[in-house]
This record gives structure tokens, sequence and C-alpha cells, in this order.
């Protein structure tokens, strides 16, 4: 899994927290080892990857981790939900579940 970082160079959690980013991209395969470790029908938080990578100083990687997820969508290697449906994460609004693609 991910190594935790702390948040020393990361600052306010935007810098490196884009495609290109090291965060980012640290976030995307955080997300993925997370949902291979579970079973193909369970469903991971961002929270959860943001912990895996932040730490104890996690709270900063929330929207970058929901970033991350996106891009993953975008990819078609995980599915964005809320309430157990599967929604657009260009419009999701509130808390979010991620999964594998089914």
């Amino acid at each position: 899994m991910a190594s935790p970082q702390g948040s020393g160079a990361q600052g306010s959690g935007a810098q490196g927290s884009g495609p290109q980013g090291g965060v980012g991209r640290q976030l995307e395969a955080t997300i993925l080892e997370l949902l291979a470790s579970r079973a193909a029908t369970s469903t991971i938080c961002p929270s959860d990857a943001a912990r895996a990578v932040g730490g104890d100083s996690w709270r900063h990687l929330m929207e970058p981790a929901r970033e991350a997820a996106r891009r993953l969508v975008a990819e078609g290697q995980v599915q964005i939900t809320q309430g157990g449906s599967v929604v657009d994460p260009a419009t999701a609004k509130g808390p979010i579940r991620i999964r594998r693609v089914r």
C-alpha cells in the first residue's frame, strides 16, 4: 500500500495533486490497491485513500482523492456511486463511494 506522507511539502494539498502530480498519482494507485484488497462487490470512500496517503494529516487530501477517483472513472477503471447507484462524477455532490467497474 502507499506509504503515508506528512503535511510537509504538500502544504495546501493542491500542490502536486493534479493528474501529473505525485500525490494525485499516489491517490489513484492507493484507490486501486484498496479496491483490490477488498471483495469485488466492496466500495471505498475517498477518505480511505486520503488517510492511507496522508496519515494523520489526511483531511486536505479529500478533494484530491475525489479528483483521483474522477480520473479513474474517465479511464474506465472505477465507478462512483451514491446510494448504491452509479452517478456522473462531474455532477455528484456530497458523499460518494468508489467501486470497481461491474
